[in-house]
């Protein structure tokens, strides 16, 4: 018996590597929690990993409360249960265990929650004021906190993130704030400076490969046993064809997505810079995006440009050059969470040089081998920092070998990972192509890797967002609906 569910498995695990649709893998790993015995696991209640009878209680309150049409009821309800990760629900075992979805409980905690939101705020909710269901929309938005997509450095393995980023947009998952270093600038920048109507255009799978194949046309030779790199012309042609000429501030305005692009300090005793339309509301975007690709040994330093107040372009912090971003701050969480209130993170990592300190937290099962891998991480980067403290005097006499050290400390002390890990199945680590030109083949198959590793991350986005998309939605009509109020307002009494 075992072994016929073991082979049964074996062979839906080989039908979801095979797929070649979100919908194709779908099937399939529903049907492995079913041979599994896992589809029994979600539907029953009992968890040791999160308050299963507390969102069990809540789940009945609301729905009666609904059935009732108490509306004060449920928003008193409400008031005292939308937060963050609410008795446990987001903890990563519960979401690791099936090949699709979790347990029954917590999407239908969920589901019933957007509904009781949605039911506040249609005409049926009037009753209540609007200016106070305003406010508790304002509130529970804060605490319930934002969702962001960090996309790492990556050179020319960016075509990764692209992958990602068409999967969460064709799911309609594609958090308003995004943030990327480097290669994962590119990719960020191309969505938050681009209209949706370019976007879905672009994402159409015969369009993408017309785009890769026009990006081909910028390599003028491409030797397999030592791959050209790069060049800074041809990087800035393609910006210059692919993204506006917009600052932070008007790529916010036309497209309602946040973009954040980090960039580190060329020079000695300056700090990392995040680039926004809050920080860097006029700082031209290209720019931006050219400094924090500046791979230092490959690519020079990059100046920054803003609009000044007559809306011409003048340098800005004019003494100042700017690299690639991914060396000091390559997943700028801490900065994501002041700046807009982002407390749930979704990272696609794919930069070579930090994979001996990333694994894939929410699918790692605790046993022997996974401590010993974590403890030697940890105890690895304490000894390296303790050496780097040890010889940091001598080195000092040294200016460049002390820099490229601070420059590996900043690599090694970074944090990589985030509350869901999109990683390639296989490790991309050829050093030889990290900045060379990639084929339409290998363009393809970077971007399909994206996307099959973003597939078994979709329903845990689904249900850990659906809140928070909610309420944005709601927000968003409700200022409508105010700033219409006001300009009729302002007619009756002009």
């Amino acid at each position: 018996m075992i072994v016929m569910i073991y082979s049964a498995t074996k062979n839906l695990e080989t039908a979801m590597e095979a797929a070649t649709s979100y919908d194709e893998w779908a099937k399939a790993a529903k049907a492995h929690d079913d041979k599994s015995g896992v589809t029994k696991w979600k539907k029953s209640d009992e968890s040791k990993y999160f308050d299963y009878k507390s969102i069990r209680r809540r789940l009945r309150r609301l729905r009666r409360l609904r059935k009732n049409g108490d509306l004060v009821g449920i928003l008193y309800e409400l008031i005292q249960g939308v937060h963050g990760n609410i008795d446990g629900m987001g903890h990563p075992r519960l979401h690791g265990k099936a090949q699709f979805g979790t347990k029954k409980l917590i999407v239908d905690y969920v589901n019933e929650v957007v509904t009781a939101l949605e039911l506040l705020a249609s005409p049926a909710a009037d009753e209540i004021p609007f200016d106070e269901r305003l406010d508790f929309f304002r509130r529970a938005q804060h605490c319930n906190g934002c969702s962001a997509l960090m996309m790492s450095g990556a050179g020319s393995l960016l075509y990764f993130h692209v992958g990602v980023v068409k999967t969460l947009w064709e799911h309609d998952l594609l958090p308003a704030v995004l943030s990327g270093s480097s290669g994962g600038a590119h990719v960020s920048t191309l969505v938050c400076a681009n209209a949706d109507e370019y976007l879905a255009e672009l994402f159409e799978p015969e369009n993408l490969v017309l785009e890769i194949e026009r990006e081909q046309g910028l390599m003028k030779h491409l030797n397999l046993l030592k791959p050209e790199v790069v060049t800074v012309d041809e990087i800035r042609e393609v910006l210059d064809r692919l993204v506006p000429d917009l600052t932070f501030l008007e790529a916010y305005e036309l497209t309602g997505r946040h973009l954040n692009i980090s960039i580190a300090a060329a020079e000695k005793h300056q700090t990392s810079r995040l680039l926004n339309s809050i920080t860097t509301p006029n700082v031209y975007i290209r720019e931006a995006v050219m400094a924090s690709a500046a791979v230092p040994g490959f690519f020079p330093p990059v100046s920054l440009a803003a609009k000044n107040d007559q809306g011409e372009r003048q340098p800005y912090l004019r003494s100042r050059k700017w690299v690639d971003g991914s060396l000091s701050d390559d997943l700028p969480a801490k900065r994501l969470a002041r700046v807009y209130g982002v407390n749930h993170f979704i990272v696609s990592q794919v930069n070579p040089h930090v994979f001996p300190f990333v694994t894939d937290t929410q699918g790692q099962k605790k046993n022997v081998m996974s401590t010993v891998q974590r403890v030697t991480r940890v105890t690895a980067r304490e000894w390296i920092n303790a050496g780097a403290s040890i010889f940091e005097k001598p080195l000092a006499f040294n200016s460049t070998i002390h820099r490229l050290s601070n420059v590996a400390l900043g690599i090694i002390n970074q944090d990589y990972v985030g509350d869901i890990n999109i990683l390639p199945r296989r490790r991309l680590t050829n050093p030889m192509k990290w900045l060379a030109h990639r084929s339409v083949d290998e363009v393809v198959e970077l971007i399909g890797m994206g996307e099959k590793a973003t597939w078994p991350k979709i329903e845990q986005i689904r249900v850990q967002t659906k809140i928070s998309r909610a309420l944005d939605r709601i927000l968003a009509d409700f200022d409508r609906r105010r700033s219409g109020a006001n300009v009729a307002r302002a007619r009756r009494t002009g």
